[in-house]
């Protein structure tokens, strides 16, 4: 199938833009490469220290026989739901790479924090930089420079994205993924937002709520909605970074643990002494970024991964901005319909055709590259396969039409001819919109603005009765520096109340809102943040905003002139005090001071 010539011209505009700083990632990886396997390229105290505690036998491996030797990363905790049947994984590894003539050390584990339990509180302003927590810390553990591969265990918001970039940073070293897979279905979403819904207009308690939540979220493996984490998944499948079709295979039993032991299988298969040698950084070039982004939008997936991808670009010397998500999005067709852009969950987009079908369909379709380096022999079109257990081996097989076309579509007769996100611009900065979940008649919203500094004046407005009309939001101060972009979600529920009530409403903030974002307008990331001198910071109560999703245009009404004449608020210093100090936040504020803008990737540390 002939390339789509937009993907193409996108693809050259990144290839040409990133030209120098692509040149001198690859240098530094092939000067690693070349170096001399594991022990051999250490001190004798270096390598004595470095097996100290492995088993005999691996040791054996190791210093005699040079055998491969792979890295395991893990962000195993058991307070992510996701990441509890994690906690197996590396035993099982290691004695899958045993029965190769291999070794497996665990390298370190990296902090994952669960976004859904620190949502709405202070603690979710140490999210966002979380992610560079993660990816310094699996740079810890991989300067230990024993390993010839490693293994990334990981599934969640923040956490992939932290892998990604650190295991770009070591980018001579084979690399794979390996997840956990979701949770069964719970309660419906829609149901569970009905409840969310009624809480907020005060018509039920605590406990109608508590008993609702704990039937969504209710035993090991990923939130079954289409958010940060499951959107992760999509993306490693479209860049080849995992075992074929493994992102949404339930918890537990032998098709999950064999997935696992395939992983090992995997890595082992393009190590440098194999027939294959697959780094990371050769891996993930132009076309496997492309490929994550059309995926993306193809799925309507989170919004945070127009930050978080170009970090992870940044990390292979590749450069992408919003413009180049935005261009795709006007050609790429949106295939899927999965919460929150529909009623299904991902257990449902799995058993409709899941990532295999929609990956086929967007080859075939010519708007993915098929030319490109993955994990696995046989390319990326191994990822369309759907994996299952035949007779105790593992195989593969295609889903040939939609099984349930309200979930997914083939991209001839996809739920619209564009995908899922949007680039808005104008006097009020550049930002982003999810339109996938957005209802026709609400892609275009003028309305007068209120004006927060804080969700919680949002909230404490809404109970009071004071924005049962036609409104605009404007939530500041809610960017890297100010507070490390903390995501909104306590924000739906009452603005989806006033939608309900045939209000129109829209929310505009420098702050995020992520793969749940939902049926309520929001212009999000905008850039610059007001906290940094930007036009946020002008908007006053009452200044009539356009939200136009179609034109692509953020804008307060106002002339040149007076808009330009209009002062820049400063961030109170109380806000500003608030917001550095407790829940360990204070270990974060040279991080805030670095921050470049959400479109720059909000990276700490350049």
């Amino acid at each position: 199938m002939t390339l789509h010539s937009t993907v193409a011209d996108v693809t050259e505009q990144i290839r040409e833009r990133s030209r120098v700083s692509r040149s001198a990632y690859l240098k530094r990886l092939d000067s690693a490469a070349t170096r001399a396997v594991n022990a051999e390229r250490m001190g004798c105290s270096n390598v004595a220290h470095a097996v100290a505690g492995m088993p005999l036998d691996d040791r054996f491996k190791v210093v005699t026989e040079r055998a491969p030797n792979i890295g395991i990363v893990t962000a195993y905790n058991d307070m992510l739901s996701a990441h509890t049947p994690m906690q197996s994984y590396p035993d099982m590894i290691k004695r899958e790479a045993r029965l190769h003539g291999a070794t497996a050390q665990v390298a370190g584990g990296v902090p994952a924090m669960c976004d859904g339990v620190t949502q709405g509180t202070s603690g979710m302003e140490l999210s966002l930089f979380s992610r560079d927590v993660i990816a310094m810390a699996t740079a810890v553990a991989l300067s230990h420079d024993m390993f010839d591969g490693a293994l990334m265990l990981g599934v969640c918001d923040k956490i992939v994205p932290g892998l990604l970039i650190g295991a770009l940073h070591f980018g001579h070293l084979p690399t794979v993924f390996v997840p956990a897979g979701p949770m069964a279905t719970g309660l419906p979403n829609k149901e569970k937002v009905r409840v969310r819904e009624l809480v907020a207009q005060g018509l039920a308690g605590r406990d109608v709520l508590l008993d609702a939540e704990l039937k969504s979220y209710h035993s090991p493996g990923t939130c079954t909605f289409y958010g940060t984490a499951n959107s992760n998944q999509m993306l490693l499948e479209a860049m080849g970074l995992h075992v074929p079709g493994t992102s949404f295979v339930a918890p537990g039993g032998d098709l999950r643990d064999e997935l696992t032991r395939e992983a090992a299988r995997t890595v082992l298969g393009i190590v440098k002494s194999s027939k294959r040698f697959a780094p990371i950084g050769r891996v993930v070039d132009e076309r496997a970024i492309v490929n994550a982004m059309v995926a993306l939008l193809a799925t309507g997936g989170s919004t945070n991964h127009l930050i978080h991808w170009v970090a992870v670009a940044h990390s292979a010397g590749i450069q992408i901005n919003w413009d180049d998500f935005s261009k795709l999005s006007e050609v790429v067709p949106l295939l899927t319909h999965v919460y929150p852009n529909g009623s299904a969950d991902v257990n449902q987009f799995q058993a409709a055709g899941g990532t295999g079908f929609v990956i086929r369909e967007l080859l075939n379709g010519g708007f993915m590259h098929e030319d490109v380096l993955t994990v696995r022999p046989g390319g990326i079109r191994e990822f369309t396969g759907e994996p299952a257990l035949v007779d105790g081996a593992l195989a593969w097989h295609h889903v040939e039409a939609s099984k349930d076309e309200t979930i997914v579509r083939p991209a001839s007769q996809p739920f619209s001819a564009t995908g899922g996100l949007k680039l808005l611009q104008g006097n009020l900065g550049r930002s982003v919109i999810k339109v996938s979940a957005v209802p026709e008649d609400r892609h275009v919203i003028e309305a007068p603005a209120r004006v927060f500094d804080s969700q919680e004046d949002l909230h404490t407005a809404f109970n009071a009765g004071e924005l049962n009309r036609d409104v605009i939001c404007v939530v500041r101060w809610q960017g890297p520096q100010a507070n490390g972009m903390p995501e909104l979600h306590k924000l739906t529920p009452p603005l989806s109340v006033l939608q309900g009530k045939g209000f129109k409403v829209a929310l505009v903030t420098d702050g995020r809102m992520s793969g749940a974002s939902g049926k309520v307008p929001a212009a999000i990331h905008v850039s610059p943040e007001a906290a940094s001198g930007g036009p946020l910071a002008k908007v006053r109560d009452g200044d009539v905003i356009l939200l136009n999703s179609l034109t692509g245009e953020l804008r307060v009404l106002l002339s040149e002139a007076d808009w330009a004449a209009r002062p820049v608020a400063v961030m109170p210093e109380a806000l500003r005090d608030s917001n550095a100090l407790g829940m360990g936040r204070e270990l974060f504020s040279g991080m805030r001071r670095q921050a470049l803008t959400a479109e720059e990737g909000a990276m700490s540390w350049l």
